[in-house]
């Protein structure tokens, strides 16, 4: 399959103190890793491309690790996660799909076999394109205090021969999540739901 070449890659780290109510003793850290790709399958139909999964896994392995120092090192502090991709006008959204393994294994691998499945999106846009990455726990889907989502985005990027690859982790709850539902501490972590 085609290499992977990338163009450029940004690390992003919020902090988040309060969302109106009392300030958390300890900020939320959401961090996002982008990576900005050439797609080898713009501007025509290619009928076989998950070979291309294969290719983008050692990116999505570096891409967690890189987040994973951005938020302090520590792996077993990161308790949320999403992942994206922005294809770029010349691609199709098929082409994004081929990020789903690729980032989720590779933050898998990275967190040491976290349980849920990495919730994720895609979309097709021009430079400048934003994306809302959704989150959940890293090992049980229904915890609702770790329902978020991270917009990213770059000015000039995905141009139309390009896709722009997104992995995001979270060091905790939302900040003031009080809407009940399934705890972090009363996870069974037996199927990644519950």
């Amino acid at each position: 399959m085609p290499e992977v070449r990338v163009r450029k890659r940004i690390t992003v780290v919020e902090e988040i103190f309060h969302e109106g109510g009392p300030p958390a003793t300890i900020p939320l850290r959401r961090a996002a890793a982008l990576a900005v790709i050439h797609n080898p399958f713009a501007g025509r139909y290619v009928e076989e491309i998950t070979g291309f999964m294969d290719d983008l896994k050692p990116l999505g392995l570096e891409m967690a690790k890189s987040l994973i120092a951005a938020l302090g090192g520590n792996a077993r502090a990161v308790e949320g996660y999403g992942k994206g991709a922005i294809i770029g006008s010349a691609g199709e959204l098929e082409h994004g799909a081929l990020w789903h393994a690729p980032g989720g294994y590779g933050m898998r691998e990275a967190l040491g076999g976290a349980k849920a499945i990495v919730s994720s999106t895609k979309k097709v846009g021009g430079p400048g394109t934003r994306l809302d990455v959704p989150i959940t726990h890293i090992n049980a889907s229904y915890v609702r205090s770790h329902f978020d989502a991270m917009e990213v985005g770059i000015a000039d990027a995905p141009r139309a021969d390009e896709m722009l690859l997104a992995l995001v982790m979270t060091t905790g709850p939302r900040i003031h999540a009080r809407a009940g539902g399934l705890k972090a501490s009363e996870i069974k972590g037996e199927d990644g739901l519950r």
